[in-house]
């Protein structure tokens, strides 16, 4: 009876649980929407705020004893909220502007993370150990680097607009994801890493293990997507049911992550991967109503697990369990938690500035980033998030619950840069953007870095009229014109294919490579890659309403 009785409560207590985040979702989602035009507020900021208030009166009205109905789970964060996050915003990112700079993301996420990384670990090492920490070993400083290198790619999603700045956006985000694959990585070697017996050889094998994990991880993801356009381009779903195509495609994202998560490798770069081929690929195969129903659903699933994160990352962050183990010495906490916070600005601050240069020598006048794109690029990617929270959580605490001072005052000290930097740096941001790239300049660079429709916009040609294309099309006929004189102009001249240019020199090859892979790469995909995956073209077969007859 005891038994039955103590299930019949935790029953219960679930059920509570899952009541209040349901309408604090709701929440969120209204005022989210009252907020939707303020300049100063993003939703990631709104559902952070509501956590806070609601596990301030959590610890209110259970008199002091806890803040949180749901106990953080890695496992939770990991394998169901973080994969439907980014695989939409693979899904949804404009692949022309991000493969334009792929080079510069790589640069960014993976050597800047590197070098990040470097630097919040050497000086947690020389000015942690002035505060008597106690147990806190090597690893740990090691450990302490990798998490506060890992930056918030879910607040990027909410502070830089994809339309507005499309080059910022694509940096931003790109360098996120590898970012946050790289510090997963580096937090996962050291764990395993063997320091009595750390040699050059050491540094080499962690190295190979890196670029191999990259690959596989970037391969396997491609895989994924591609055998999901396969799949639906031959057995035509859509003649009996859109709801076979729709659970294809998502069951397939998901299955790319898990068996990444399975095999060892990068979840977050093989379900990101896979969301850009589904969108090239799968996307096209199915039906129009399997279109329009895969990208609300995908954007859907997204911003509830985005909601939900930062909804318990307020809620968790007055945990009376961990601040009471730094209530005796609140200065100390305060001071770590201040040391950290600049050594993740002046470790951003050493790799953005600097590859900003490398990435520019190769880039022609109109493309180079400019000084003040990196001080936003810097700026943004300033917000640490439920990574790094997940990984401290998996370093200094066993199953959520800390027993160590040590631990707790660094628990503690990651959820106030979390907190500081979500809620000071994410509301600045918009601002930053409007004041250092003033309104001209964005609808400068929405025209330049126009992309063909993908899955967010490919309604939006249904809202235009005749005359409007008509005016599209002569001023893209205008804007083409120009392009071709500045071109020739230049040393470039067009050959019988109008879009494939011939450089009269090594550096304007460097300048337009791009441009000429990005040709290459047209032709291998339109000669070999379509016919077999389909994609932009495809026509499936689609079922009549009224006769019940298949239809082209």
């Amino acid at each position: 009876m005891a038994m039955e009785l103590g299930t019949s409560t935790s029953d219960y207590s679930s059920i509570v649980a899952i009541n209040l985040f349901v309408a604090l979702l709701v929440a969120c989602i209204v005022i989210g929407h009252l907020l939707e035009e303020n300049r100063w507020m993003n939703e990631s900021v709104t559902a952070l705020i509501i956590g806070l208030c609601t596990g301030a009166v959590i610890l209110l009205t259970t008199q002091g004893k806890n803040s949180h109905i749901l106990v953080f789970s890695e496992d939770l964060f990991f394998n169901y909220l973080l994969p439907p996050i980014i695989f939409n915003a693979g899904f949804q990112v404009k692949k022309k502007q991000f493969f334009r700079n792929f080079m510069t993301i790589m640069l960014f996420g993976a050597v800047g993370t590197l070098i990040s990384f470097v630097i919040i670990s050497l000086g947690a090492i020389g000015l942690f150990r002035r505060f008597d920490l106690g147990s806190l070993e090597i690893g740990d400083f090691l450990a302490i680097g990798a998490i506060f290198s890992a930056t918030d790619s879910v607040c990027t999603l909410q502070v830089l607009n994809q339309d507005e700045t499309p080059l910022l956006y694509s940096l931003v985000f790109g360098e996120g994801v590898v970012n946050d694959a790289t510090s997963i990585v580096l937090f996962n070697a050291i764990q395993n890493l063997d320091l009595s017996h750390f040699d050059v050889f050491s540094l080499l094998s962690f190295a190979g293990s890196f670029l191999y994990l990259f690959v596989s991880s970037t391969l396997l993801g491609f895989f994924a997507g591609l055998l999901s356009a396969y799949i639906i381009k031959k057995l035509y779903f859509g003649r009996h049911s859109t709801d076979r195509e729709v659970s294809i495609m998502i069951l397939m994202a998901y299955l790319s992550y898990m068996l990444a998560e399975l095999l060892d490798l990068s979840g977050i770069l093989t379900v990101f991967f896979c969301g850009i081929v589904m969108s090239h690929y799968t996307w096209h195969n199915v039906t129009e109503s399997s279109r329009i129903t895969t990208k609300h659903s995908f954007a859907t699933l997204s911003f509830i697990a985005e909601t939900l994160i930062f909804l318990y990352v307020g809620m968790d962050a007055l945990d009376i369990e961990k601040w009471k183990f730094v209530s005796s010495s609140p200065g100390k906490s305060i001071s770590l938690s201040s040391i950290l916070l600049g050594l993740v600005m002046l470790g951003r601050a050493a790799f953005v500035f600097p590859l900003s240069f490398l990435s520019n020598l190769r880039k022609s006048t109109n493309v180079k980033i400019t000084f003040r794109q990196q001080v936003i690029i810097w700026w943004a990617g300033l917000m640490r998030g439920a990574v790094s929270i997940a990984l401290a959580y998996n370093k200094f605490t066993n199953w959520g619950h800390t027993q160590l001072p040590s631990h707790a005052i660094m628990i503690t000290s990651t959820i106030t840069v979390v907190l500081f930097s979500t809620l000071v740096f994410g509301i600045m941001t918009k601002p930053l953007v409007r004041f250092l790239v003033p309104k001209r300049h964005l609808t400068r660079d929405l025209s330049i870095n126009s992309d063909p429709p993908t899955p967010k916009s490919h309604l939006t040609p249904l809202l235009t009229n005749h005359n409007n294309n008509q005016e599209n099309q002569d001023n893209q006929e205008n804007q083409d014109s120009r392009e071709n004189q500045d071109n020739q102009e230049n040393g470039i001249f067009p050959s019988a294919d109008r879009n494939m240019f011939r450089p009269a020199s090594l550096r304007q090859i460097l300048a337009s490579g791009t441009r000429s892979v990005h040709h290459y790469w047209r032709k291998f995909d339109n000669a070999f890659m379509r016919p077999v995956f389909g994609g932009r073209g495809f026509v499936p077969v689609e079922r009549s309403v009224d006769e019940g007859e298949l239809l082209p």
